[in-house]
């Protein structure tokens, strides 16, 4: 419970310096929003109106307060580009919620790919003791790593999508309009964002194998008459995964929080679309929420982390 405390303790003060920061960064840079949101033709009293209802003439130590009470509350504010109607402000909340769960089945499917294939790939590709096998599997993996993410987008579109046509490029399906059709179309952006994540995985663990296979307790293992399949499973997989499971935090942080470049190329309404899209248009209050959002993402995962590493190995302490 004390390693626990102190890593929430961490959590949770790094989420608050993340928000000052985030806060204090768009407070000064140039520009004016009130300008920008009625335009240069707006009278004075318009503006000033407008000044005072988003509460730009408060002290930044109170807009601050106000904020993170408001996040607190449930109450992300409202955003400066998106509305309702002509005369209602469309709130953070509701915006970010249309885009949330795209990202975030998109993370899952990616996610169970990469454990799927690269953590049985790993082991086979650590326990088979081929040449030709370690060349090729290294080849394939190097070259799947080497490939930039926008690019193998666009090669699984062409392959899957054009060649094959096992779906419609560009066809994007609502979740609320048809779940099972928008889970087959987020498969192929997931396939993308996987691939080169399970050559890393499973280069990684298969070298983190190799190392341990080394070690004094395998030969001990084996001097009391344990198989090599009860050696490699339930010794040498269980120390290995130590490494494996910090690169493994590390992606699912990053899908999780927006992969926005398969969002870009496949067209998804996801977070990391949005933040884009929030950023080129100096919408700050959405802008804000996503920059806390990705941190809590991080922060989180890498909490998770430390909790698996105690379950893995109890004796890292919490020092």
């Amino acid at each position: 419970m004390k390693y626990l405390g102190k890593k929430t303790i961490t959590l949770i003060m790094t989420l608050f310096l993340v928000s000052v920061a985030a806060f204090l960064a768009f407070q000064i840079i140039p520009g004016d929003v009130v300008t920008s949101i009625l335009g240069t033709e707006a009278t004075p009293e318009r503006e000033e109106q407008l000044r005072e209802e988003l509460g730009f003439n408060d002290p930044p130590a109170v807009r601050y307060f106000n904020w993170m009470s408001g996040v607190a509350k449930g109450d992300l504010g409202v955003s400066y580009r998106y509305s309702r109607n002509m005369n209602e402000m469309m709130p953070v909340a509701e915006l970010i919620g249309d885009k949330l769960p795209v990202t975030l089945w998109l993370a899952a499917l990616g996610l169970a790919l990469i454990i799927l294939v690269s953590i049985p790939l790993g082991v086979l590709w650590a326990r088979s003791g081929s040449r030709l096998l370690d060349a090729v599997l290294g080849v394939i993996t190097q070259a799947t790593m080497a490939v930039p993410s926008f690019f193998l987008g666009i090669l699984v579109t062409f392959v899957f999508g054009i060649v094959l046509k096992l779906f419609a490029p560009g066809g994007y399906i609502s979740y609320e309009e048809d779940f099972t059709g928008f889970l087959g179309y987020l498969l192929f952006p997931a396939l993308s964002i996987a691939l080169p994540k399970i050559a890393m995985t499973a280069r990684f663990l298969r070298n983190s194998m190799l190392t341990e296979v080394g070690t004094d307790y395998v030969r001990t293992a084996y001097s009391k008459g344990c198989t090599k399949r009860r050696v490699m499973y339930a010794h040498v997989l269980r120390n290995a995964m130590m490494p494996v499971v910090t690169f493994l935090g590390m992606i699912v942080a990053e899908i999780v929080a927006g992969s926005i470049v398969i969002e870009q190329v496949f067209g998804l309404p996801g977070i990391g679309r949005l933040l884009i899209s929030a950023i080129s248009t100096r919408d700050f209050p959405v802008v804000q929420i996503l920059i806390l959002y990705i941190t809590f993402v991080v922060i989180v995962v890498y909490y998770l982390v430390d909790v698996i590493y105690r379950l893995i190995d109890p004796r890292i302490s919490g020092k």
